[in-house]
């Protein structure tokens, strides 16, 4: 399905973003085309990097396309081909079939901020890229790892953290570009708040990512701990992994906390971009709080906040606004550990 170019932005990111699109709907409206815009690019080589009934090197030459494009080393149609056949979802399929549409959305945009969504989309797909080469060959029989944990900071910092960076920079100059901020500790933050959304997702998915032969945690720990990679497919062995799990559930946490320092550092005026990014870190931290109880090595168990606590948390934020002490202890306050029944 072909999308009329003001239907880009609206009824296909909403078909594609998923949980995104609830933040991008109450963002001003000055950068809410820009970070949309970012996002469908973003989901768009992701789209393409995960499409594996296509060969590797078939994959990375689409994306080597799109990034020539970005930075405008190549002009010209961009057809995707047998990628758009080849997608098993139709949200996904539509994405690609609107590449070139979207694409030249970037025109509308100012020289300034045009530059910003290339060099985030750059970055992301840098992390995209050595994904696809890092696991290649992977397979629930031969489980591939990160090795370091410095390589487990980069990744989230290519595929998560930059964003953090380019929202900074792009609700800066758009939204409030003569307050006083310490913009230096804000983009620090903000990246820590990117990194800390990513290791929530990457904690979260673990079942699901080694059966696709990928492993997120480094296997240096792991062995240290005697768990191979493989090992982490038998939810018998949670336990075994619960003392190394938590280390990254704190560190997560951490950065999620950093994320809610960085929300209420923003201008108090910009209220509709602190909901915007008051709303992830309090589903991010009230996921960590399930994490820590259900078994997250069970493939069974689909561990994430129900929708009723969604809309409570949501709710809460709007309604305590107005009371700055309230409202900027939201994400500061002792939660109390879910029973093991409830996640």
């Amino acid at each position: 399905m072909v999308y009329a170019p003001d239907q880009l932005l609206t009824s296909l990111l909403k078909e594609v973003s998923r949980s995104f699109y609830l933040t991008l709907r109450i963002l001003p409206g000055k950068v809410r085309p820009q970070i949309g815009l970012a996002y469908l690019l973003a989901r768009t080589t992701d789209t393409i990097a995960d499409t594996q009934l296509i060969p590797l090197e078939q994959r990375l030459q689409a994306m080597q396309t799109l990034r020539d494009h970005l930075s405008g080393r190549r002009s010209g149609s961009l057809d995707l081909g047998e990628l758009v056949s080849r997608q098993g979802s139709a949200a996904e399929r539509t994405l690609l079939e609107n590449c070139a549409s979207i694409f030249a959305l970037l025109d509308n945009l100012s020289a300034a901020d045009r530059h910003l969504v290339v060099e985030v989309l750059i970055t992301i797909t840098s992390g995209q890229e050595l994904d696809l080469r890092r696991f290649n060959g992977a397979s629930v029989e031969h489980i591939f790892a990160l090795r370091t944990d410095e390589e487990l900071d980069d990744y989230t910092f290519r595929v998560a953290g930059c964003v953090g960076e380019f929202w900074t920079r792009i609700c800066r100059s758009n939204l409030f570009p003569h307050a006083l901020v310490n913009e230096s500790l804000l983009i620090e933050n903000g990246v820590r708040f990117g990194k800390g959304l990513q290791l929530v997702n990457i904690l979260r998915d673990i079942p699901g990512d080694l059966r696709q032969g990928r492993c997120y945690l480094p296997e240096e720990k792991l062995i240290a701990l005697g768990l191979p990679p493989k090992d982490l497919l038998l939810p018998a062995n949670e336990s075994r992994l619960r003392l190394l799990y938590n280390f990254y559930l704190d560190k997560a946490e951490a950065h999620l906390k950093a994320g809610w320092t960085y929300t209420t550092s923003l201008p108090r005026g910009c209220a509709r971009l602190r909901l915007a990014c008051a709303w992830p870190v309090l589903i991010g931290l009230e996921t960590i709080q399930l994490l820590r109880v259900g078994n997250v090595l069970d493939a069974r168990q689909k561990i994430k906040v129900p929708r009723r606590k969604l809309r409570q948390l949501i709710l809460r934020s709007v309604l305590l606004y107005p009371w700055s002490r309230a409202w900027d202890q939201l994400a500061l306050a002792d939660r109390p550990l879910p029973s093991s029944s409830s996640s």
